[in-house]
């Protein structure tokens, strides 16, 4: 993909063409019968001006080198296909030296490939705002179906855009599909194209426009597999139904997935074929997994990645995440916004201060209880606290509660892929929901800071004579920021309450000690 470039500097000589009034060479002095040293005289002085120039630009490339350790030693540039016209760089990652096989993957190891359309693109276009750090050495490419304005990112604060292959040649043959599906499953095969094995890639990551990663957490689960090996890492739906007409062994490509880069380049040499195999499938992931099929690689299930093939309100699923990193959320313009009272970007972008303090522990569960009350408590850091009257198991309060809708709206509770429980119709069993309100760094003690606000709602009398948690208007959060927190075996964190007042609680959060379980006293 790359040419040499030569600057050859080209000495002409030609003693016939000399000007008639040069003076003569100076000659030795010598007897007249012997031949004239002239052309001796010219080579020697040829070879040192050589000598000379092949030194002074020896010394230039050493100084260049020096100076650009870190930077990009080699630069492309791709056109940004749109009305103005302009070009961008999509610069690559070179090393003077190949780093060792041993160095943890870090975010400039990844390229991020985004699927976007040119009719959503000035909505969706604020979500990838929300994930996409430049600053961070971040490589990435929002590939679109048609040409869009561009002039507007002079901060580079989106990705470059490039305009997706003709896929004309490809039959589709699917009649409730659409055939932008073959332009999509491509993604990963195009974005390769744009890099060699000198870029120092080691994953691609696959996106939409309406995904938002967690990036710290991305690294943090592929660093968990070796990047020479070939792995294809996401995971399923939500829907039970969806898997089923899919398939179980599918990662959908919302919620994102990981391929590794010797895998990322098995299959841009046979997609193209196999694509031309099944004309007959819905999207773009099902035709990326029946091409994984015949490569004989399997779908690596890590459940932080999120298609979110749900309707209505996350709020939990998102309470009771898994006991895994959060990679990715979806179907942001889908769902409600995860925050109460605000647009769904302004909602995310409230997740920012939690995410930079300890993006690790982000929305993780913890489960405690206020004995003095009676009162079960359950923190989902960085995002709300629950608190329930009365004593729920910890196995109980771990299940999602049915806040959301099922994708396919005649399906019942049975259609979900994994165990959920009903909304509480009892009014005095109704979780009081405590969303984040502040989150902050306490200097002095290294510890954070999350404040969480009562989000009160219409409520039906309870008859139970017991404290009331109406009356608490916060709940205060500390904890140690944990980065090494999934080096571990995995486990939910404690939580343990410190002070209960009327109005207010306060709530340590950290490592289990020794023989600490979560234990309710009914």
């Amino acid at each position: 993909m790359k040419t040499a470039q030569h600057n050859p500097v080209k000495f002409i000589w030609d003693s016939t063409t000399r000007h008639p009034s040069a003076p003569p060479p100076i000659s030795t002095a010598a007897p007249p019968s012997k031949p004239s040293p002239k052309p001796m005289v010219w080579l020697i002085l040829l070879i040192s001006a050589t000598y000379l120039i092949y030194t002074i630009k020896l010394l230039s490339s050493s100084h260049t080198a020096n100076c650009d350790t870190d930077i990009f030693a080699a630069r492309r540039h791709f056109p940004l296909v749109g009305k103005s016209n302009t070009t961008t760089q999509f610069t690559t990652f070179r090393q003077q030296q190949s780093p060792p096989e041993n160095q943890k993957t870090g975010l400039h190891h990844i390229v991020f490939g985004i699927a976007a359309s040119a009719k959503l693109w000035g909505r969706r276009k604020e979500y990838i705002k929300l994930w996409y750090k430049p600053q961070d050495k971040m490589r990435a490419i929002v590939w679109l179906d048609t040409p869009v304005e561009t002039r507007g990112n002079k901060r580079r604060s989106l990705p470059p855009v490039r305009i997706s292959g003709d896929t004309s040649r490809f039959s589709y043959t699917n009649k409730k599909g659409h055939r932008s599906a073959i332009r999509i499953s491509r993604i990963i095969s195009e974005t390769l194209r744009l890099i060699d094995d000198n870029d120092n890639v080691r994953w691609l990551v696959m996106g939409d426009d309406d995904t938002v990663f967690v990036t710290d957490n991305l690294v943090r689960v592929l660093n968990k597999y070796d990047h020479n090996g070939y792995y294809y890492i996401g995971s399923s739906s939500e829907s039970h139904l969806q898997n089923i007409y899919f398939s179980y062994g599918m990662a959908y490509g919302g919620g994102g997935f990981a391929v590794s880069y010797p895998l990322a380049k098995e299959i841009e040499k046979m997609q193209d074929k196999c694509i031309q195999r099944y004309p007959g499938l819905y999207g773009s992931d099902d035709r990326m997994q029946a091409c994984m099929s015949e490569l004989g690689v399997p779908l690596t299930k890590e459940l932080g990645f999120h298609q979110y093939d749900v309707h209505g309100d996350l709020f939990g699923l998102l309470a009771a995440h898994p006991i895994t990193p959060l990679v990715s959320l979806h179907h942001l313009d889908v769902v409600d916004p995860i925050f109460p009272n605000v647009t769904r970007t302004q909602a995310l972008k409230r997740l920012k201060i939690p995410t930079q303090l300890d993006s690790a522990a982000l929305m993780q569960q913890s489960i405690c209880y206020d004995k003095v009350n009676g009162w079960s408590i359950s923190v989902s850091w960085g995002f709300a606290v629950q608190i329930f009257r009365g004593i729920l198991s910890p196995r109980e309060m771990e299940t999602p509660s049915r806040t959301f809708l099922n994708w396919y709206k005649k399906a019942d509770y049975k259609a979900y892929a994994f165990n959920t429980r009903p909304v509480m119709r009892n009014p005095c069993e109704r979780p009081f929901v405590f969303y984040l309100s502040e989150a902050r760094m306490e200097s002095r003690t290294n510890r954070t800071v999350s404040e969480y606000s009562q989000h009160r709602v219409p409520r039906t009398a309870c008859k139970w004579e017991m404290a009331d948690p109406a009356d608490v208007d916060g709940v205060v959060v500390y904890k140690n920021p944990d980065p090494n927190l999934w080096d571990r075996s995995p486990r939910r964190n404690c939580c343990r309450v410190v002070k209960s007042t009327k109005n207010n609680i306060v709530i340590d959060v950290g490592l289990c000690k020794e023989g600490e379980i979560s234990e309710g006293v009914k």
